[in-house]
């Protein structure tokens, strides 16, 4: 930075001056605004630089530099006007709108990075544009969404449910499912979907509030999904019945540490390890009955074996069981486990596993075990499966 107390030298300054004395010169608080301007046109990238990262540039420079051809200069403008956005957004003044309307430029921009430095400034500053904020998390690149999806203080919980509900692409319902603090109802929509990168991301986030019952959805369909089982096992506060459901489903370099978590209490550690041996008998076992072999196969995510197992039981061909598979028919999936004397919660494990089914559109068993369609409408599923296929 140097001092120009003496407009006319800074003026040949600006027009013939050195290189090194054009960049002192762009960066000096001193500078006239004129000047800066016409330095903003300057053909060396380090004076036009030295400009985009002076305070007291004009706004005029700022929406020059906006159109730079050097995407680290449009950087350095959103990096310095990002942090005004709440005093320009709305303002009524010219100059405030001017410098207001190159920000929005530079908010879609082409280049990631320009972007991106806009996001991060504005990811948790609570008083910036909503507007701002909402096309921002709506970006496709995700080091742009992402910090203002995870950390923004102005996205609600109907605006990151839009986001789960109707994605942008595929990482913005991950990024969700990283945000402090989670709902109920957000985890809710992400389980639902039953994406492998977005479920594991929220269950590797510890401040989410997951409800039991989307756990228990989630951990029968972890057995085909191994960083899943990974995020469970570690994952703090998990209630007795999910931590007993795990010993079925994790794989079994998982069981010690499952077995040895800190926050068990000492009848829970050896029920636990009890389930654990228990399991471990059982692969040994070459003669299991139909239900324990069909929890087996389903426990090592071996879909053809379920597929057998559950046809030769209930007495019908297996493409049944394909169609009902292909339909994702949860009706048609419990009804074949009834007709083949499985027991009620074997029904859960056929559609989260067999019929990859997503646990919002499960047909959940009741907790007292009992089967909830009546036998006359589980007759009429396996009728309708036995039915030729119509052609589309």
């Amino acid at each position: 930075m140097i001092d120009m107390p003496d407009y006319e030298a800074a003026k040949r300054v600006a027009a013939q001056g050195s290189e090194a004395e054009r960049v002192a010169l762009a960066g000096s608080a001193a500078a006239a605004p004129e000047i800066l301007y016409f330095l903003a046109n300057d053909p060396r990238q380090a004076v036009r630089s030295a400009v985009a990262g002076n305070a007291r540039s004009p706004a005029q420079a700022d929406r020059l530099l906006a159109e730079d051809q050097d995407p680290g200069i449009r950087a350095a403008i959103g990096r310095k006007l990002a942090p005004r956005a709440p005093e320009l957004a709305g303002a009524s003044d010219r100059l405030r709108r001017l410098a207001w309307d190159t920000l929005c430029r530079l908010a879609e921009d082409a280049a990631v990075t320009v972007r991106q430095v806009i996001a991060e400034e504005l990811q948790a500053m609570p008083g910036a544009p909503r507007d701002l904020i909402l096309r921002l998390a709506q970006d496709a690149a995700m080091e742009v969404a992402e910090p203002v999806i995870r950390f923004s203080p102005l996205l609600t919980e109907d605006d990151l449910l839009a986001l789960v509900e109707a994605p942008p692409v595929p990482a913005t319902v991950t990024a969700v499912a990283r945000r402090p603090m989670l709902s109920e109802r957000l985890s809710d929509a992400v389980a639902k979907r039953a994406e492998a990168e977005p479920v594991a991301a929220l269950l590797a986030n510890d401040s989410a509030a997951i409800r039991e019952r989307t756990l228990d959805a989630l951990i029968a369909q972890a057995a085909t999904q191994p960083e899943w089982q990974r995020c469970l096992v570690r994952r703090p506060g998990l209630p007795p019945r999910a931590l007993l459901a795990l010993a079925k489903v994790v794989a079994d370099h998982l069981l010690e540490p499952l077995t040895g978590r800190a926050d068990l209490d000492p009848g829970l550690a050896r029920l636990l390890r009890a389930r654990v041996e228990q399991r471990l008998q059982r692969t040994e076992d070459t003669s299991l009955p139909p239900d324990l072999a069909f929890e087996e196969a389903a426990l090592q995510g071996d879909r053809i074996a379920m597929r057998r197992l559950l046809a030769a039981a209930a007495g019908v061909p297996e493409t049944a069981v394909t169609r009902a598979e292909r339909l994702r028919n949860a009706k048609a999936l419990l009804s074949l486990c009834w007709q083949a004397g499985l027991p009620p919660r074997a029904a859960t494990l056929a559609q989260t596993v067999l019929g990859q089914i997503a646990p919002g559109a499960l047909l959940r068993v009741p907790e007292d075990g009992r089967w909830p369609l009546s036998e006359d409408e589980m007759r009429w599923q396996i009728e309708l499966l036995a039915e030729p296929e119509t052609a589309a």
